[in-house]
């Protein structure tokens, strides 16, 4: 553990280092391949949508690179990545018929990856829904996109699951429905459309949980080999100001209604809401059918966690007992306005699935965690981002920090690979550890590109 006076932050033996992209943000090629489009084609090409009109029509090339891509994880010295499938690109209308082209993309990368002794991780759903389902009814508002989603998962697993056993059903529910669906406004940051009531934005993120509830059962019944199960969650994570006892019980008391987690992470982990939450939300809690609940509470063999940042919170002498605090004016952050610095939430967020949620049975994987930097080039043709390697430092110290003191963490992902299609913001800001240019589409392993192989070399925080 530690080295003389110094703690050496060493993992697990068994310990997995990967890394993490997904195809929207990286694989262009938006109209090869039979591919049609998704609702973030659609919304991309929508002016002033999206930061200085950038689209993923093209991004990363890594449609035609991807072998170039597989030869910077060797060079990395990762044995572990974690990729989603393009719905759009296996089932181009959404339901119906499979595009052969799209599924042999997936089997030449995943033969690939296999041929370099990476084993593969399958997101199955990363945002990029189909826009003929959104045509056809609205996509999450219809209690029918879960069923959808539930045969293109059929249609994959039994395309490719003697290649995979690693599956995550989908990444991030809160995002593409509590920020694609708005309620007296349009949404911003995310494909969807405005509704007319709170109650509308929290049915899409039930019929989400359907979607993976149904997604697990799918998995289970098309896949031939033995196989592993996972839900990918960005749960907000609620930090105590301080370890005091105090303190503690009341980051434990808060997490359910903080974000989206009474309604989210807690029902998937555990078979009901929150009742806080349905409390607070009343009328405007979300029609759920009688079986619905069992088939969202499937067994899962790991819970997968995005973990950026984290909200603090101490005890208060109020009815709820705790308060949300906002950050300072000055307090560090990266290079998006929420992004700010806070390793203490990845060590809580596991620490709340273990014990706030009680499931200390559930092993657990970081499948994001890393920073927009201001990544600019110098004169020698570098990106020297000591400030990614300070954030990604600090954040693995505290992963060390929960393996240390026996919580199930088995492994990390670090986003990204390379820089990529950033959403709302485009191209303008950059999670890689490589450096993409994206005119000429080289790449360029940053100063944190071999910060990380290193760790990944010594199975430790360097």
């Amino acid at each position: 553990m530690t080295n003389g006076d110094r703690i050496s932050y060493q993992f697990p033996e068994k310990f997995l280092w990967g890394v993490a992209t997904a195809a929207y943000q990286i694989e262009g090629a938006a109209s090869e391949g039979g591919r049609k489009p998704s609702v973030w084609d659609t919304f991309s090409g929508i002016p002033g949508k999206v930061l200085n009109g950038d689209t993923g029509t093209v991004a990363c090339d890594h449609y035609h690179r991807y072998e170039q891509d597989i030869e910077l994880m060797v060079k990395l010295g990762i044995k572990d990545y974690r990729f989603s499938i393009a719905w759009p690109r296996i089932i181009p209308d959404g339901r119906g018929k499979v595009n052969q082209e799209g599924v042999d993309f997936y089997k030449r990368l995943v033969d690939c990856l296999l041929d370099h002794g990476i084993t593969p991780h399958a997101t199955l759903f990363h945002w990029d829904s189909p826009q003929a389902l959104e045509d056809k009814y609205k996509s999450w508002l219809s209690r029918q996109m879960a069923f959808d989603f539930a045969d293109y998962v059929t249609a994959v697993v039994t395309q490719l699951g003697d290649r995979i056993t690693n599956w995550m059903t989908i990444n991030e529910i809160m995002c593409f429905t509590h920020l694609g669906y708005g309620f007296e406004h349009d949404p911003i940051h995310a494909p969807g459309r405005r509704v007319t009531s709170i109650k509308q934005v929290w049915q899409t993120s039930h019929h989400a949980l359907l979607a993976h509830g149904l997604g697990c059962q799918a998995i289970r019944s098309a896949s031939r080999v033995p196989c592993s199960i996972a839900l990918v969650d960005n749960l907000s994570v609620t930090v105590p100001i301080n370890e005091s006892p105090i303190h503690v019980a009341a980051a434990k008391k808060a997490f359910p209604l903080c974000g989206q987690n009474g309604g989210i992470i807690i029902p998937a982990l555990t078979g009901a809401y929150s009742p806080e939450l349905l409390e607070v939300l009343g009328d405007n809690a979300p029609d759920i059918g009688p079986c619905d609940l069992q088939i969202i509470h499937q067994p899962l063999d790991r819970i997968c966690l995005n973990i950026y940042t984290g909200t603090y919170v101490r005890a208060a002498d109020n009815p709820q007992g705790y308060e949300f605090l906002g950050m300072p004016k000055g307090y560090p952050r990266m290079n998006l306005p929420w992004l700010n610095i806070l390793p203490d939430s990845l060590y809580w967020g596991i620490r709340h699935v273990s014990e706030t949620l009680g499931r200390q049975d559930l092993p657990m994987f970081i499948t994001e965690n890393g920073c927009a930097a201001q990544d600019e080039l110098n004169g020698r043709g570098e990106v020297i981002d000591t400030d990614r390697i300070m954030y990604l430092r600090e954040y693995l110290k505290a992963a060390h920090r929960a393996v240390s003191e026996g919580y199930p963490l088995n492994g990390y992902f670090l986003w990204s690979l390379i820089d990529n299609f950033e959403w709302y913001w485009g191209y303008d800001r950059r999670f890689g550890i490589t450096y993409i240019d994206y005119p000429t589409q080289q790449r360029i392993p940053k100063a944190s590109f071999e910060w990380y192989s290193q760790c990944i070399q010594n199975n430790r925080v360097v």
